[in-house]
């Protein structure tokens, strides 16, 4: 069963959290699985209970671009806006810690929707949150450079993890701020001789 603590949006609705675990699926994911990928049809929506997926994009020279990140209490709007109009995926999502998710199969949305407005409230706030993450992800790569969205991404990824070390490669960064590893090593490296990260292998300590 979900809980307010896990979804605090419907606490005023203790029906439509037990509907949705009704009539939803609880599967369990390492880091590093994909729960939904590019071109593909999206025939449930998830939601978070547990853990951290990563939405990313991938450019035509096969680089991937993170959009955002989706928390407990939380859900895919791109997920939603595709399922509803029977297209595919433009997306990737990706487990990036440990999950438990919830997936609510696609005709049960529309149905939900009419029945319980905290329900499309929920939807509604996931759509202007993602809308200012992606506005603030085009202010970054038109405005800022690359060495600032480096340390904005490591400093999300920390609080993200509650841990100051993370276990990543320079070749994943590269990939989530659509750049060259080459840039990114480099990068790193100034940013360990100005003494605000340690690099070790496949990990990065920010101090």
């Amino acid at each position: 069963m979900i809980t307010a603590e896990q979804f605090p949006i419907f606490r005023s609705s203790p029906e439509l959290m037990g509907k949705l675990y009704e009539n939803s699926i609880v599967k369990t994911y390492q880091a590093g699985e994909s729960i939904l990928n590019e071109n593909a049809y999206i025939r449930a929506i998830p939601l978070v209970i547990k853990g951290t997926l990563k939405v990313t994009q991938t450019e035509e020279d096969g680089r991937e671009l993170l959009l955002y990140y989706i928390k407990p209490g939380e859900s895919c709007i791109m997920s939603f806006l595709g399922g509803m109009h029977n297209e595919t995926s433009k997306v990737k999502a990706e487990v990036e810690e440990d999950a438990e998710i919830l997936f609510l199969p696609i005709e049960k949305v529309s149905l939900f929707i009419k029945e319980y407005p905290e329900w499309l409230d929920f939807i509604f706030r996931l759509y202007h949150k993602r809308f200012e993450e992606l506005l603030n992800i085009i202010n970054e790569i038109a405005f800022k450079k690359v060495d600032e969205r480096l340390l904005a991404l490591l400093k999300k990824k920390t609080e993200i993890t509650q841990s100051n070390t993370l276990q990543i490669t320079h070749e994943q960064l590269a990939n989530e701020l659509g750049t060259a590893r080459v840039v990114v090593s480099r990068l790193l490296k100034q940013l360990e001789e100005n003494k605000m990260v340690e690099l070790g292998r496949n990990k990065i300590t920010l101090h």
